[in-house]
């Protein structure tokens, strides 16, 4: 099992590494700053978005589940799907990232 950060330092991380990389990044929602999950929110442009859900694997790596499905949704899906979450998980954090290639920013694998 590896060493899990602190989903503030993760979250931080991220942004320094959008700027880095010039790919816009803003937290939309802090939850929990020691052990909020975060659900990422990718705005693929003309290819639509994604939302990914954070998870682990089966020995405890850090993975990302395709929340939305496998095919992008429109932007009014992934929001509805978003406040669902928000509504059940209060210490969740959202964070949404402008990125038609869907680069890799957190790491982890996508199941």
């Amino acid at each position: 099992m590896e060493a899990r950060l602190k989903t503030r330092l993760m979250v931080q991380a991220a942004i320094r590494l959008c700027g880095i990389y010039a790919i816009p990044i803003v937290v939309a929602r802090r939850g929990d700053e020691d052990s909020g999950a975060i659900l990422l929110k990718l705005d693929r442009r003309k290819h639509g978005f994604q939302v990914l859900a954070q998870a682990r694997g089966s020995s405890g790596e850090l993975a990302w589940l395709r929340a939305t499905g496998a095919d992008p949704v429109d932007e009014a899906t992934a929001n509805a799907y978003i406040a669902r979450q928000v509504d059940r998980d209060p210490d969740l954090w959202v964070v949404e990232i402008e990125d038609p290639e869907a680069r890799p920013i957190f790491g982890g694998t996508i199941l």
